[in-house]
């Protein structure tokens, strides 16, 4: 089984279709309420770190690299990843981003990591 895993900008509005909807940003979106979110996790221990974030940049040269170690933090907090691959075997998970680049951000690289990751960690 695939898991319906996608990507969206918190600063979008929520559909329905978005289903469980979970922010992945270590900081609070600016200038957005809890009420505009709409999220029903905030996962900040699946971002990055604030070393690896600031080193990023969101500097696209850097995304393969950024992938590398982000995921290997993410190897390393394997609990709170495998809680969203439980809920995305049941249900649609949408991992909401605040960063402006909608190609090269957490979100993207964690929906990678999760969808490489599904079948030997939903078991």
């Amino acid at each position: 089984m695939t898991p319906t895993i996608r990507t969206k900008r918190v600063y979008e509005p929520p559909e329905d279709q978005d289903g469980f909807r979970v922010l992945v940003d270590r900081v609070w979106p600016r200038r957005l309420k809890k009420e505009q979110v709409r999220a029903n996790l905030w996962l900040r221990e699946v971002a990055p770190s604030t070393a690896l974030r600031r080193w990023f940049a969101h500097d696209p040269s850097k995304w393969d690299e950024f992938k590398n170690r982000y995921f290997a933090e993410l190897d390393r907090n394997l609990e709170s990843v495998r809680m969203l691959v439980q809920i995305a075997a049941k249900r649609t998970v949408t991992l909401l981003y605040s960063a402006h680049d909608p190609e090269h951000n957490q979100a993207v690289a964690l929906r990678e990591y999760l969808l490489t990751r599904f079948e030997s960690m939903a078991g």
